[in-house]
């Protein structure tokens, strides 16, 4: 007995760092994806605690499974419904991962190499859904780091017609989606590097991953989670194809 106890405290000092170190107060679980030719990184970065530090991690894990559930099923990347990982914004191995998604970005407020490899991302070739945040001053607080990383350019509106919107399933527009959300009607701004690829895509006022993670409950309405699950899988695919 004496024995089993004692194992089980060491395995709970081994694995706790690792379910705590993304979290202040909260054991954030990271979690280990097979080896597949995707796997979505949920960006970890430095944040002003607006939003408790922990709007990063809005929605996790189950926003991140159902819409790998969503793309195993509709498209053929070669992927399972668990990869999906957390990655450190200020670490090398952020390149390793060419999809990023990004939650609360008001909350944002990065480290001078969070800012370094932020930009030498998007130059790489890197592709990032900007996802959840709403009203001016979260806004005001996304773009502000944003153009520490790019003081040579700014957001702009991405037309509807963009190929980022129906490379793989067209949507009729965003209306469902914005009745469903409290910020009011919904825009996506890019950041466009200068050959023209968009590398940043930020939906201001907008929660993809409520409806991801909240449609099987019935909390979300089905035609505007349908909408957020074609999205998401269209901004995966376009970068995989841009």
């Amino acid at each position: 007995m004496k024995r089993a106890t004692f194992l089980l405290l060491s395995s709970l000092l081994i694995t706790a760092p690792v379910l705590a170190q993304f979290g202040r107060g909260y054991r954030i679980y990271q979690n280990d994806p097979p080896v597949r030719e995707f796997t979505a990184a949920r960006w970890h970065f430095g944040t002003n605690g607006d939003i408790g530090h922990m709007g990063w991690s809005h929605n996790y894990p189950d926003s991140d499974i159902n819409l790998n559930e969503f793309l195993e099923r509709a498209t053929l990347i070669s992927m399972e419904i668990d990869s999906y990982r957390i990655i450190e914004l200020g670490e090398p191995d952020v390149f390793e991962y060419p999809f990023a998604y990004v939650s609360e970005p008001g909350e944002m407020e990065l480290t001078e190499q969070e800012v370094s490899n932020l930009r030498e991302f998007v130059l790489r070739g890197g592709f990032i859904l900007m996802d959840d945040f709403d009203g001016p001053w979260q806004w005001a607080q996304m773009r502000s780091q944003v153009k520490r990383a790019f003081p040579e350019n700014d957001f702009v509106p991405v037309p509807f017609d963009h190929e980022v919107f129906r490379v793989h399933t067209p949507l009729d527009d965003l209306a469902a989606m914005a009745d469903s959300v409290p910020g009011g009607a919904i825009t996506y701004y890019g950041l466009f590097d200068k050959n023209g690829r968009l590398g940043i895509l930020a939906g201001h006022n907008n929660d993809l991953a409520n409806f991801w993670d909240w449609y099987s409950d019935g909390r979300m309405p089905l035609k505007p989670s349908t909408d957020a699950f074609r999205l998401g899988t269209n901004a995966v695919i376009y970068s995989f194809t841009h």
